[in-house]
């Protein structure tokens, strides 16, 4: 009973945290890790304790599944190099600073885990980032950098997380060894990814009822995990491969009555592991905290401080070298962007280089590690003092500093909206042209005032408070549906575009079946 009072008071702090942290502009988060920090040090506070091998695919896959059905394609196609480079070089970069780093300042450390270490604080976590950024309407070429960075960081710092851990438990490691199956399970992951989505499709399109749609959706997202991991195949990029696979068919195929209750639960899985998470790994600090004396703890603290130093400013350093390459580039052969979108700037990069905070992968990461790990109660240390330092130094002053700088953008898509909009109205009136009905005219004249008024008004949706419930009015609101899927698929309109008009008229579609 106790333990269930805990976790009832947990949630509702979080959601009154949650509350505060969207009052005054800033990641909820920050305030998780406060409030994680403040826990394990608070008098009777539970021992709960997690297996560590459960943590990665408890806490990692269904956030990344999440991330991954909202992640445009098309946008991350654009912008392969900027997001190659931070998900490359960037995390390679602050693995390798930190790895030598900690050997300099524990020289009796193996190399294994100062690279586990560095592996697990290399990758930001964009959630804490993209929740300010998309509050401020910054350049959207900006946001979608950051929103590919934190899909696929994880999976290469992870990899190089997997070799070290690896390479920590055998005598003698040799990297032509493990080469060749590091190569063929990336290969592998992807197509793994790719057929588990189609058998997935295969099964879920039978199931009509929404909670069992929704349970068969998380339990698919922890089989693919789990059995990509005992094949030996990477868990982060075989999930990747998988919701993506499932963003790019199942909405053509999934009723509205499925898609809205399960997006919403969804986002509520995500805020609770965060919760989750956050508190399990604070209430693991306590007992740690407690074993050491208090030599070890300044010791701690001082390599702990220094990591967090080493982690910002690799990343300044890259992000602004890289920006004012690019800019140089840029100012000797032009800029041709396959589409329009805003040309990179210094305050750009700036930005950027800030939006640095640590999150859920590195909490998870920290924890998966094995008992007997070497040095494994620094490591957890370090990687919660990360976590914490981010994103309250970085977390708390982005916004002032977006401020700051005056950033802005020709908002594309809501100049995609508008234009699909227009088209989605136009193939509603074609679906119903000829009906002599006069529900038929009614429709036709409701659906030509809003195809005005769709170009002019890129704010404006479609219309859900007393929809008729007539076959005639989901006809045509499946036209609309099947225009914008179109659109989206010859690359027209992005994925957030196609996502806020899928709402829309799911909420239509809704309306007009009472």
């Amino acid at each position: 009973m106790v333990t269930f009072e805990w976790l009832i008071g947990l949630l509702l702090g979080a959601v009154l945290l949650s509350a505060l942290a969207r009052r005054i502009k800033v990641p909820y988060p920050t305030f998780l890790a406060i409030g994680g920090m403040l826990l394990a040090f608070a008098p009777s506070s539970p021992s709960w304790t997690l297996e560590p091998d459960l943590a990665l695919a408890l806490f990692v896959a269904p956030v990344l599944v999440d991330a991954a059905y909202d992640t445009s394609v098309r946008d991350l196609r654009d912008n392969w190099l900027p997001v190659s480079t931070l998900v490359l070089i960037a995390v390679g970069l602050t693995t390798a600073a930190v790895a030598v780093l900690v050997r300099w300042l524990l020289p009796d450390m193996p190399w294994a885990a100062a690279i586990a270490l560095g592996a697990i604080v290399a990758p930001p976590d964009a959630t804490a980032a993209t929740a300010i950024l998309r509050q401020v309407k910054l350049p959207y070429r900006i946001l979608k950098i950051l929103e590919g960075e934190s899909l696929l960081n994880d999976a290469g710092a992870l990899l190089i997380y997997r070799v070290a851990v690896g390479a920590a438990a055998v005598q003698h490691f040799r990297w032509s060894e493990f080469a060749p199956s590091i190569v063929l399970a990336l290969a592998g992951s992807l197509m793994a990814g790719y057929l588990f989505a189609r058998i997935s499709m295969l099964v879920t399109r039978r199931i009509t009822d929404a909670p069992s749609a929704i349970i068969v959706q998380f339990a698919g997202t922890f089989t693919v995990w789990i059995v990509a991991e005992h094949i030996g195949l990477s868990g982060i990029l075989t999930i990747v491969a998988y919701a993506i696979t499932i963003a790019r068919t199942a909405p053509a195929r999934t009723p509205a009555r499925l898609r809205v209750p399960s997006y919403a639960v969804w986002e509520t899985v995500v805020f609770v592991l965060n919760v989750l998470a956050f508190v399990l790994i604070g209430l693991q600090l306590g007992p740690i905290w407690d074993r050491l004396d208090d030599p070890v703890r300044l010791k701690y603290s001082l390599i702990a401080a220094a990591v967090l130093g080493a982690v910002i400013l690799t990343r300044i350093a890259w992000v602004m070298s890289y920006n004012t390459a690019l800019r140089l580039t840029i100012a000797r052969r032009g800029f041709h962007p396959p589409r329009p979108m805003a040309a990179p700037t210094l305050k750009g990069g700036i930005i950027m280089s800030w939006c640095g905070m640590r999150g859920i992968v590195t909490l998870a990461a920290a924890f998966a590690l094995p008992e007997g790990f070497p040095y494994r109660d620094l490591i957890l240390l370090t990687a919660f003092a990360v976590v914490l330092g981010t994103l309250v130094i970085q977390g708390l002053t982005l916004r002032p500093l977006i401020s700051a700088l005056r950033l802005k953008d020709e908002n594309p898509v809501a100049i995609e909206v508008a234009r699909a909009r227009a088209v989605a109205y136009r193939a509603a009136l074609d679906e119903i042209d000829g009906d002599p009905s006069e529900a038929a005219e009614i429709l036709r004249l409701e659906y030509r005032a809003l195809l005005l008024g769709a170009e002019g008004d890129p704010d404006r949706g479609v219309a859900t408070g007393e929809l008729p419930a007539d076959p005639l009015r989901r006809r045509a609101i499946g036209a609309a549906r099947r225009s914008i899927l179109r659109l989206r698929e010859s690359e027209d309109i992005g994925d957030d575009a196609f996502h806020q008009l899928e709402e829309e008229f799911d909420w239509a579609e809704l309306s007009a079946q009472k």
